[in-house]
């Protein structure tokens, strides 16, 4: 099955800049006939090319509030950066009753399952079998950029579901207990996103479920705005939070890392630095650390491009939210051992590497290739300038190589071979 992605390229506001072509961090990105042009297979969903588009060419597909089915049980999943959006709402649940009097028929805090995971989290790195250090799988666009960049650190990954699947899951039973009336198709969860990444992640059915456990992914920019005319901050709210300052900390980076109780841990965000701390584990010169908490947005999620707020104002306001919430309300009864993840918790579809930068099915043509890249590359100027539509020089050699570039379309090349023509016409005439 093909890989559904949440970024998409209008070709009619495409202007072939190559804003998008630097910043793509996997170079998925090339200017062919004036407009980017989009490499499935390599893109990640991370949206960086969707936040530097001067044109607005680039989008995220989500879900729309319109395409809610109003038939059935709708379920709120807000993720915790939602919190952060707002002015002046010193209560969480302000924004819970908000979007009950938007329409939804009841809200589950993905914050919960935060503090759930959380708990598993510190159980699972109790191990002494594992690859250190562990690195979250709560990100996305950091899981696929390791299966398909850094193999090697597959391992690493932690094998439990994000928040966002677990909630799915809880919010359903929830309801089914509350409304034994309703059968399971008449429920349906409603995540409302800080970031693309998570709509690819559900429409990509990465829970093995019969049932999803994640019906609609809806962007908070599109919530915004309705949720703002609906939160009436003022008396008191009728529903109350029931998640703490641990699973609000996840919206930010360094949140899910401080929670494990654990000072050798790491955080890193922005999808650039979080390349630089894979090279260096991959590398080994990685310094001791027993987990890495790695996100791909700047600030963390409340960095997605799906939000309204500048992320470090968006992490001020949720400080002060924390400020008076008890540490957490979801805690995991003790099994048999202090080491224990039920099953039903581990990741049925563990990360497996996706060989995207393959060159050829056989290796003597593979290295073949490589060998011509090389060659090509040598006689480059070595610019990165990006006016042939690749983002390196290299990226360039491979295209020619793969027969998806001509070597003349690179400028300096060209005006080399140009003024060489020139020499060797002055050179007959005289």
């Amino acid at each position: 099955m093909d890989y559904r992605h949440s970024v998409s390229l209008d070709l009619d506001k495409c202007k072939g800049c190559t804003h998008c072509l630097r910043r793509c961090p996997t170079e998925a990105i090339r200017i062919r006939d004036g407009h980017a042009v989009i490499n499935a297979i390599q893109c990640i969903d991370c949206g960086e090319c969707i936040r530097v588009c001067p044109y607005k060419a680039k989008r995220a597909i989500c879900d729309s509030l319109e395409d809610l089915d109003r038939s059935k049980y709708l379920i709120a999943l807000p993720a915790p950066s939602l919190f952060g959006q707002f002015i002046n709402v010193t209560d969480v649940d302000y924004v819970l009753q908000g979007l009950l009097d938007m329409g939804f028929n009841d809200v589950f805090e993905v914050s919960r399952c935060a503090e759930i995971i959380t708990e598993y989290t510190r159980r699972y790195m109790k191990r002494k079998d594992i690859p250190r250090p562990a690195i979250s799988s709560a990100c996305p666009v950091v899981v696929r950029l390791i299966t398909i960049r850094f193999p090697s650190l597959i391992d690493h990954i932690v094998p439990l579901m994000p928040p966002i699947e677990l909630a799915g899951r809880m919010a359903k039973e929830e309801a089914m207990k509350k409304h034994p009336e309703l059968k399971k198709e008449d429920i349906k969860t409603v995540f409302i996103s800080p970031c693309p990444a998570k709509f690819s992640w559900v429409k990509n059915g990465d829970s093995e479920d019969e049932v999803p456990c994640v019906d609609y992914v809806v962007a908070i920019s599109e919530v915004y705005f309705k949720l703002l005319n609906a939160i009436k901050p003022k008396g008191t709210p009728k529903i109350t939070s029931e998640s703490g300052m641990i699973g609000l900390g996840w919206a930010s980076s360094g949140g899910e890392g401080s929670a494990l109780m654990n000072d050798r841990y790491l955080a890193a965000d922005g999808i650039e630095n979080v390349i630089r701390v894979l090279d260096s584990i991959e590398m080994g010169s990685f310094p001791s650390v027993d987990f890495a908490e790695l996100d791909a947005c700047n600030g963390g999620c409340v960095g997605g491009v799906l939000t309204v707020e500048n992320p470090y104002i968006a992490q001020v306001r949720l400080q002060t939210l924390r400020r008076y919430m008890p540490v957490s309300l979801n805690h995991v009864p003790r099994q048999s051992g202090d080491v224990d993840v039920p099953e039903d918790i581990l990741t049925v579809k563990p990360a497996t590497f996706a060989n995207v930068s393959a060159l050829n099915v056989s290796r003597f043509e593979s290295i073949r290739m490589m060998a011509d890249i090389e060659n090509i590359h040598e006689s480059l100027p070595a610019l990165d300038c990006g006016s042939c539509g690749a983002p390196t020089c290299r990226a360039f050699a491979e295209d020619v190589v793969k027969g998806e570039a001509n070597i003349d379309e690179c400028i300096v090349h060209m005006r080399e071979q140009l003024k060489k023509l020139m020499s060797e016409e002055m050179e007959k005439k005289s």
